[in-house]
């Protein structure tokens, strides 16, 4: 640990002193929570909701691969199994991995800007706790007649017209969870361009912070076309229109453009600001500066533009037009050149770095690596014919698995290793940090890798029953998702929890490499930062 980084956090030690004056200020018990508008309790609030979302949802996912770990029907009828895969595609989106992020910019924006806390705090608190209401209509819609929505994360038309009240309760719950998207994007731009520190220009802001400023605007532009899609849908199901129903002049197929042009962004939503996190961690354990920092504003930029032009890959085997077919193709296989751009920055990065492999780089690289699978299976799905062949197979539940999991998810992990720290005073144990990851990028292989196989076999996606030939590989990846489960047990019980209780003290600065404002504030974070602007050179 150098002495220059604790030298350095001191500079700013008066301010800090001014900011404990204000601690008894704040209230305690579920006051402090429930009222919470200071951005570090509200960032806590998001992240534990959407751990706790994740293993509901790594329960549903588990329920799933018990069903197929062989042929036959084992525990489920199908209607029940189309049940579990929808709410798992559900909660995962709209409740781990998205609110996952807010968590992070809530946390990590203005501490890396230089802001006393983000633009508008009460409405911050509101979009939280839109949350918590969403997530409980989508469990209890199991209990209703007719159960949950079975339509696919999707929520497609004409299935999603014809579902019993479980739908109208996961069309209200996206609603109000759009609705907090929305809130928390408007807050998020505002930070970013109204309060950052003198002298920090745009172009010398940190990734995350580029990353979700872009991720923020695409938010905000795409929402508002999910929520027509579906109270189109419930209009259809309750008010006598005939947007998405073909006996009343309608078209099922409307509803796949719309959402798609909601769903692809979306993709890319969950996966910038991961790419954010991974841009501050990478520079910090190669001890170097990032490679081509302009370049990487300017290739987010790139893929959030060319996120809105390639929706109706969704769509190849709808019937579309050779030329519609042609511009998709050509589309989706642009938007991997700025993908590329990216991938290359970190790996010159890294190249003749003094890299040391810590836990958070351990996930960054293990990102790295496994992200860029996802995307080649990616790019290989982009060719009409292929996926006309892959369409609704496994392989398309491989691929994305490879990109929402072991790139977003992996990239959370990667960013509470590296911030944890400052977030709890206390550094986590770094073998058992390496357990979590080896475990995690070990299992989730065995459990997504043979996927691709089930897939190019002809394995449809959704069925809770299949012939005996794909027998070998669904019980090898039901064992894989056990154990991949487990891995996040382990995580919260052997890490989050014994770091937040204790452990060895933090320093302000605990990574040598690492730069950003953020670091020169005490670990944990006073309750107050920056109250005086710091002056960025």
């Amino acid at each position: 640990m150098s002495t220059t980084a604790v030298d350095h956090a001191h500079d700013h030690s008066q301010d800090h002193d001014h900011a404990h004056g204000h601690e008894h200020e704040h209230p305690h018990g579920w006051r402090r929570w429930l009222f919470a508008t200071n951005h570090k309790d509200i960032g806590t609030l998001y992240l534990w909701f959407s751990f706790t979302m994740l293993l509901s949802g790594g329960v549903l996912a588990l329920l799933i691969r018990a069903e197929l770990f062989q042929p036959g029907l084992q525990f489920f009828q199908p209607e029940f199994f189309n049940q579990l895969t929808t709410m798992h595609g559900l909660v995962m989106v709209f409740g781990a991995i998205m609110p996952a992020f807010v968590g992070f910019a809530n946390w990590m924006i203005p501490l890396q800007i230089g802001a006393s806390d983000m633009a508008f705090a009460r409405m911050n608190n509101f979009s939280f706790w839109l949350m918590p209401p969403a997530a409980l209509l989508l469990a209890t819609s199991f209990l209703v007649p007719g159960g949950a929505t079975a339509a696919g994360w999707t929520l497609y038309a004409p299935l999603s017209t014809q579902m019993g009240p479980g739908m109208d309760m996961a069309i209200f719950a996206i609603h109000i969870m759009g609705a907090s998207s929305i809130m928390g994007s408007i807050n998020i731009i505002t930070t970013i361009l109204n309060m950052r520190a003198p002298g920090m220009t745009l172009m010398k802001m940190p990734m995350f912070c580029w990353t979700w400023l872009i991720t923020a605007y695409l938010l905000i532009a795409v929402m508002p076309v999910l929520a027509g899609a579906i109270t189109m849908t419930l209009t259809d199901r309750h008010f006598g229109t005939s947007f998405f129903n073909a006996a009343g002049g309608g078209d099922p197929v409307m509803y796949q453009h719309i959402f798609w042009f909601f769903g692809h962004p979306e993709v890319y939503i969950m996966i910038l600001p991961a790419f954010g996190i991974v841009s501050q961690i990478i520079p910090a354990f190669a001890r170097k500066q990032l490679f081509g920092y302009a370049s990487m504003v300017y290739a987010t930029a790139s893929i959030a533009i060319l996120s809105f032009i390639v929706w109706a890959h969704h769509m190849f085997t709808t019937g579309m037009p050779v030329t519609a077919q042609l511009f998709f193709m050509y589309a989706t296989m642009l938007i991997a050149v700025p993908t590329g751009v990216k991938i290359f920055n970190w790996i010159a990065t890294m190249w003749r770095g003094s890299m040391t492999f810590e836990t958070p780089m351990l996930f960054a690289i293990g990102f790295i690596f496994v992200f860029t699978m996802g995307g080649f299976t990616g790019l290989i799905l982009a060719v009409t014919p292929i996926d006309i062949q892959m369409q609704d197979t496994y392989y398309v539940v491989a691929h994305f698995h490879y990109v929402l999991v072991a790139g977003s998810l992996f990239a959370l992990f990667a960013g509470y290793y590296y911030w944890g720290p400052k977030w709890t005073g206390f550094m986590y144990n770094e073998t058992r940090g390496k357990i979590h990851f080896w475990n995690s990028l070990i299992w989730f292989n065995v459990t997504f890798f043979p996927m691709h196989f089930l897939g190019l076999a002809g394995m449809p996606r959704r069925y809770a029953d299949y012939p005996a030939q794909f027998t070998d590989f669904n019980m090898l990846a039901s064992i894989g998702a056990l154990g991949f489960g487990l891995s996040q047990v382990y995580f919260l019980f052997f890490v989050i929890i014994p770091s937040i209780k204790g452990g060895k003290k933090a320093a302000d600065k605990p990574w040598d490499g690492a730069e950003g404002l953020e670091w020169t504030v005490p670990s944990p974070a006073p309750f107050h930062t920056f109250e005086t602007p710091p002056t960025f050179k």
